[in-house]
């Protein structure tokens, strides 16, 4: 691994809202610590029936289910923004509407190992974008969601939002479901 993927990115790197995923990332092996969160990741929800996964803690909060279906589609559409800025595309990127992502998402339907099946697939695409990369691609800048970013923040970004959504499950989710 090349030395920019082996430090922490600063607050210049990334938008400050993303401040919140990056600060909960512990390490500065970034890959090491993707690798390490999907074994976790699915040993946490893995245990859970699919009535468990259409739970949703209050009226109007996603499910368990559509939780995943998030972070999957948060991971893709973060990776394809690295991609871009890694091959130095200066095209400015739109955000996305994560509310809509997961209303038109078919998540509600998919049985639970299913989802966690597709997880570990668009992790290991991620990690093997990552682990390609050489040292300039890390620091490359781009624009996505009228912000500038690194390709670096996007991976600390990856792995603390999935961190977050673990916090949210286990605060929010499991007191309810008996585990």
């Amino acid at each position: 691994m090349n030395a920019p993927a082996n430090c922490t990115p600063d607050a210049s790197e990334h938008a400050p809202y993303y401040s919140r995923y990056t600060s909960l990332v512990n390490s500065s092996d970034i890959l090491a610590t993707l690798r390490q969160q999907l074994p976790e990741t699915i040993t946490l929800f893995s245990p859970l029936n699919e009535d468990q996964g259409n739970f949703r803690y209050a009226p109007g909060k996603w499910s368990v289910k559509q939780m995943l279906g998030h972070m999957i589609d948060t991971e893709r559409v973060f990776t394809y923004r690295a991609l871009r800025i890694a091959r130095n595309d200066k095209t400015p990127m739109e955000g996305f509407e994560q509310d809509d992502y997961v209303s038109y998402g078919p998540f509600g339907g998919i049985p639970l190992p299913e989802l966690l099946e597709e997880f570990s697939h668009v992790r290991a695409a991620s990690l093997d974008l990552f682990r390609h990369l050489d040292s300039s691609a890390w620091m490359r800048r781009g624009t996505a969601n009228q912000s500038e970013v690194t390709v670096r923040a996007v991976a600390y970004i990856l792995a603390g939002h999935e961190l977050h959504h673990r916090n949210v499950f286990r605060e929010k989710y499991l007191p309810h479901l008996g585990r």
